[in-house]
């Protein structure tokens, strides 16, 4: 019998930086536990919100927006472009895994090999960076815009 197994991707906006795990099915517990999973790795000022599809998939998203402080967006009906970078970076997987192929034998290090080869491609609409340098860069900057400068600095007597 086929496999349920699937995939979950997040896309960051602006950065275009991949996440995905694979999940057990499409059901909306293994997919809240694996954007779960995803978004509570981030750090929370660089974890404002997110879109989705109207699949049943997302229907326990409440769970990990309450856990995380969240906001959720839907697209709108039928309006994958809505959702464009994700759509666009589970094509790029797709180079990879091509429709009809077994999840069964992957390991999660498997897939995350293929998220940082895709992670690691410069893109043209980066001006030739790659997701994951625009994704450090700016995570820096939320970084520092969130720390106290009375608690970073070094006192001496």
């Amino acid at each position: 019998s086929p496999s349920k197994r699937c995939i979950d991707t997040q896309a960051e906006r602006k950065s275009r930086k991949l996440f995905a795990r694979f999940i057990p099915d499409k059901s909306a517990l293994a997919t809240a536990r694996a954007e779960y999973d995803i978004y509570s790795r981030i750090p929370a000022p660089a974890r404002i919100d997110r879109t989705w599809d109207n699949g049943t998939e997302s229907s326990c998203h409440l769970l990990v927006d309450e856990a995380l402080g969240m906001l959720t967006y839907y697209a709108d009906p039928y309006s994958s472009w809505q959702r464009g970078t994700n759509e666009n970076r589970n094509g790029r997987i797709r180079r990879y895994l091509p429709k009809g192929t077994s999840f069964d034998d992957l390991s999660d290090a498997d897939l995350q090999a293929i998220v940082d080869e895709i992670n690691d491609t410069p893109l043209k609409v980066l001006g030739w960076e790659t997701p994951n340098e625009v994704w450090y860069r700016e995570l820096g900057k939320v970084m520092s815009k969130t720390s106290h400068p009375e608690t970073s600095v070094a006192l001496t007597n």
